[in-house]
Parts: C-alpha cells; sequence; structure tokens
C-alpha cells in the first residue's frame, strides 16, 4: 500500500508541477503583452506635439457643441438670403428683331426681368434709323395689365422659364 499511495502522490505531484508551469508561461505571456499593450497607449495618448489625445478630443467636442449652437442662427440666415434672392430680379429672357423694315440686323431688342414670383417689367427698345425708343411694362405675377407685343410676350415666357427643367429641354 505504501508503494501505491506514494505513487499516486508522485503522479499527483508531477501533475501539479504541469499546471503550475503552465499557468507560469500564461502569466508570463500576459504580463508581455500587457507591457505591449501600455506602451503603445501611452504612445497614443501622447499625441503627435506632446498632448494628449483626451485633452484634443475634449477641443473638438467641445468645437462641435460651439457650431451646433450656431446652426439655428446659420438657417435663418440663410432664409433671410433666400427671401431676398426670391424678391431680387434675376430671370431673365431676351428677344432681339427687326422693328422697320428698312433696318436690319436685329438692332431692336426685348428685355424681360423677373423675379421669383415673376413680377419686375418688360423693357423694349426699338430701333429705327433715325432714333431708338425704350417702352417699359409692368409685370405682375406673370402678367402685363399693358398689351403685349409678340416679341414681349416671346421674352416674358423666356424669362417665366429661366432655371426650370423647361428651360434646360427647349
Amino acid at each position: 500500500m505504501d508503494g501505491t499511495m506514494s505513487a499516486e502522490v508522485g503522479i499527483f505531484l508531477i501533475i501539479l508541477l504541469l499546471i503550475d508551469v503552465i499557468l507560469t508561461v500564461a502569466v508570463l505571456r500576459m504580463n508581455m503583452r500587457y507591457k505591449r499593450l501600455s506602451s503603445k497607449y501611452k504612445m497614443f495618448m501622447k499625441g503627435e506635439d506632446g498632448t494628449s489625445i483626451e485633452r484634443e478630443l475634449d477641443k473638438k467636442v467641445a468645437k462641435i457643441e460651439r457650431y451646433a449652437k450656431n446652426i439655428g442662427s446659420v438657417d435663418d440666415q440663410i432664409k433671410a438670403i433666400r427671401d431676398t434672392i426670391g424678391k431680387s430680379v434675376h430671370k431673365y429672357g431676351i428677344v432681339k428683331y427687326d422693328a422697320f423694315d428698312d433696318v436690319g440686323g436685329k438692332l431692336s431688342f426685348v428685355l424681360a426681368l423677373l423675379d421669383d414670383s415673376d413680377s419686375g417689367f418688360v423693357l423694349n427698345a426699338v430701333h429705327s434709323k433715325e432714333n431708338c425708343f425704350l417702352y417699359i411694362k409692368e409685370i405682375v405675377k406673370g402678367e402685363s395689365y399693358i398689351m403685349l407685343s409678340n416679341e414681349e410676350i416671346e421674352a416674358l415666357r423666356i424669362a417665366k422659364r429661366y432655371g426650370t427643367e423647361e428651360e434646360l429641354t427647349v
């Protein structure tokens, strides 16, 4: 009995020794990994000019928060600009023509200038051999209270289509 028991104790001690060696190797490997990871972390947190990445991130977050607060005011400014642009004359149409048979070269012209609501004016410059006459007619929402000539109607039609898909297809 003594012999078998000491053999069992010997086997048990060998197994414990193997487990101890395995655990020691595992601890050493984990310690090496930790040191590599720790040095990489320190280098990462150091930054390019010696400042911490964490401090840089804090600065960037603060900047983003300032921008977020300003977005409402910027939106209001954009709306005001769009309203102003809508009221300004920025759509146009021009038609050149010969007003008289004895004057060639299409020196007469009609210029229509409109805003977003198709309000503005039509300017008709009639050129003859001796004179040039200018006529202006008010346009309100795409219509004139004064009768328009064919050239004025065409210039108005061109101006109404200005900047639309319809203008690009014609």
